[in-house]
C-alpha cells in the first residue's frame, strides 16, 4: 500500500491507521464502521481506512468538508476559549464580554462544534423568551456564538457553522443625563476611585473601557493620546487636558501610590483604579445605588456619552469638532447620540419666533 493509500497498523491488540491530509500525517484508532466502535480487526480497519481516504478525495472534488478526529472532538466551549484569548490579546477583555462568554460557555459550552445546526439554535432562542430574557439579551449571547465560530472558520479548524439568525433590534437610544442629574450620582458614588472614573465619562464622553484603559504613559503635558486598540472605531485620537479633565487627573495623581495586600507600596499604571492599582472593570451595584438616590434610576453609564453629544451641541460647538471630541465616526453615528429634547425645541420656536418679529 503507498503512501497515498495510507496504512493500517496495529498498537498492542489495538487496530490504528495513518493517512496523509492536507500535508500532515493524521493517525487515528479504527473505527468499525457498522457498529461505530474502535476494533481490534485490522480487515475491518482497512474499510474504515477506505471510508476516510474516499471523504478526503470527495472534499477534493467539492463535497463536504473532511472532517480530522481534532475536528470532531473540538467543541463549542474550545471555540469560546480561542474568543476569549483574542478579547484579552485584543485589550477587548471588558467584563461585559466576559459575562457574555460565560453565559454561552454555560448554554452551549460542551456541545460538539459540528453537531449544533440551526434548528437547535431557534429552540434555544424559543427557550430563552419563554424564560423571560429580552431580544436584545439573547442576541448578545449569539453574536458571541457566531463570532467564536468565525474564528474557528478563520483558522481552518472548521470548515462550515450553523446559521445564526438574530433578533431584529432598534439600537437608538434616547436616554441622557442631565446636569443636575449628573451631579447628583456623582455624590452618591464612592470616593474611592469610583467617582472620578464616573466624572471623566461625563466630562469626555468616553466609553467605559476606553476610560478603564488609560494608563499615565497616554498622557503628555496637557495631551491625552488615546492609541488605536482603545478606541471602537480603531481610529487613535488625541484629547487635550483642560482645566477639568485636570482636576480629576491631579486627584488620580495623588492617588498613584497603592499598597498591596503584603505592603508593599507600588505605583498604579492605570489612572483609574479604586485603591488597589488595578484597573475598574464592574460596579453594576455602586452605579444602580447612586442613580436611584439620586432620583434618576434606570440610567445607562452610556447615557453619559449620549449627554456630553447633547451638551457640545447645545454649547454651539460645530458637529465636526464635536465628532473628533468624542470620537464618533460619522455623522449619522453622531446624530444618534445628539438628542434633542421638547426643551431643546421649544428654545428653538422661541428664537425663530423672536427672528420673525424682528423682520
Amino acid at each position: 500500500m503507498s503512501r497515498g493509500d495510507g496504512r493500517v497498523f496495529m498498537r498492542g491488540t489495538a487496530a490504528w491507521v495513518a493517512y496523509c491530509y492536507d500535508g500532515k500525517e493524521i493517525r487515528e484508532r479504527a473505527i468499525d464502521l457498522k457498529t461505530k466502535k474502535p476494533t481490534d480487526d485490522i480487515n475491518i480497519a482497512a474499510k474504515y481506512l477506505k471510508d476516510r481516504m474516499e471523504a478526503i478525495n470527495a472534499e477534493k472534488r467539492g463535497g463536504d468538508a473532511f472532517m480530522t478526529p481534532h475536528v470532531k472532538r473540538l467543541t463549542i466551549s474550545d471555540l469560546l476559549s480561542a474568543l476569549k484569548a483574542k478579547y484579552e490579546k485584543d485589550g477587548k477583555a471588558s467584563a461585559q464580554n466576559l459575562s457574555v462568554v460565560r453565559r454561552a460557555e454555560a448554554d452551549f459550552g460542551p456541545r460538539r462544534a459540528l453537531a449544533l445546526t440551526s434548528k437547535d439554535i431557534e429552540e434555544y432562542k424559543d427557550k430563552r423568551l419563554s424564560d423571560g430574557d429580552a431580544a436584545a439579551t439573547i442576541n448578545r449571547t449569539l453574536q458571541v456564538l457566531r463570532r467564536a465560530y468565525s474564528l474557528a472558520r478563520k483558522r481552518g479548524e472548521i470548515a462550515r457553522m450553523p446559521f445564526v439568525e438574530m433578533f431584529p433590534e432598534d439600537n437608538a437610544r434616547e436616554g441622557f443625563f442631565e446636569e443636575q442629574q449628573i451631579r447628583n450620582v456623582l455624590a452618591n458614588l464612592p470616593d474611592d476611585g469610583l467617582r472620578d472614573f464616573v466624572a471623566w465619562a461625563a466630562e469626555t464622553g468616553q466609553r467605559k473601557s476606553e476610560i478603564a484603559g488609560l494608563t499615565w504613559k497616554m498622557i503628555e503635558g496637557d495631551e491625552l493620546h488615546i492609541p488605536l486598540n482603545l478606541c471602537k472605531n480603531r481610529k487613535a485620537r488625541t484629547i487635550p487636558v483642560g482645566a477639568e479633565l485636570r482636576e480629576i487627573i491631579t486627584r488620580r495623581e495623588k492617588a498613584r501610590r497603592v499598597v498591596s495586600l503584603d505592603n508593599v507600596t507600588q505605583i498604579s499604571e492605570p489612572i483609574f483604579h479604586r485603591g488597589d492599582g488595578h484597573k475598574i472593570l464592574e460596579f453594576r451595584k455602586s452605579w444602580k445605588t447612586a442613580t436611584k438616590k439620586a432620583g434618576c434610576p434606570g440610567k445607562l453609564f452610556h447615557d453619559l456619552r449620549r449627554s456630553v453629544a447633547r451638551r457640545l451641541l447645545a454649547a454651539g460647538v460645530s458637529t465636526q469638532t464635536a465628532k473628533k471630541f468624542g470620537g464618533w465616526k460619522s455623522d449619522s453615528i453622531f446624530e444618534r447620540y445628539a438628542i434633542i429634547d421638547a426643551a431643546e425645541l421649544l428654545k428653538a420656536q422661541k428664537k425663530v419666533a423672536k427672528f420673525r418679529k424682528a423682520m
